[in-house]
């Protein structure tokens, strides 16, 4: 039986198809944006719209961009010779928030997943290559520490070696705050093989 009215069923069943939103949020959600002014309820509808028509690849290294080139590809001071891959967008964004990276990206938009069907030709991987073509001095393969990641990494690294680009891997391993005794084996493998001199 449903407790309301078809319009404000179909938008909670709309919120709760969204990632990360049950049906608990997706009803909160629905009554909070019922009860704004029309005038803000028009204005997140037209941001939604807006995005996802100007939204597009950046034709470098395609993470989400409303600009042909994406601002930190067009950042002239930071280091092109560098690139850092990277999953996708998000986690492209984690590391700009460190403030500690000056080299520019590449987003991969997934990673290899036979389970799921994911082959190398899925991802960016043939615009990774092609960028290769220019001066580049090392790749950092920035993926998860999943299996799907470490698989994705492997592959890269298998491509890049033979042309004589420097690749290397992000360090992983105990997270800051963590007890060991929570820890699988495979991050206190790596985390031990990824020491460093203090």
């Amino acid at each position: 039986m449903d407790y309301y009215s078809r319009q404000i069923s179909k938008l909670i069943q709309e919120l709760s198809s969204l990632p990360g939103i049950g049906a608990k949020s997706a009803q909160r959600l629905a009554f909070h944006i019922l009860n704004m002014p029309k005038e803000a309820v028009e204005a997140l509808a037209a941001a939604i719209v807006e995005a996802k028509e100007k939204v597009r690849y950046c034709k470098e290294c395609f993470t989400l961009t409303d600009e042909e080139v994406c601002p930190i590809c067009r950042d002239e001071a930071r280091n092109h010779k560098t690139i850092m891959v990277v999953e996708n967008t998000r986690d492209l964004a984690a590391y700009e928030k460190t403030g500690k990276y000056d080299g520019v990206y590449h987003v991969l938009h997934g990673a290899i997943s036979p389970m799921l069907g994911i082959g190398p030709n899925d991802i960016k991987l043939k615009e990774l290559m092609q960028r290769l073509q220019q001066e580049v001095e090392e790749v950092i393969i920035a993926t998860n520490s999943s299996l799907e990641g470490e698989t994705t990494a492997m592959y890269i690294s298998k491509l890049i070696k033979p042309t004589g680009i420097k690749v290397t891997r992000i360090a992983s391993g105990v997270p800051v705050g963590g007890d060991l005794e929570y820890i699988d084996e495979v991050t206190l493998l790596r985390a031990l093989e990824g020491r460093t001199e203090l």
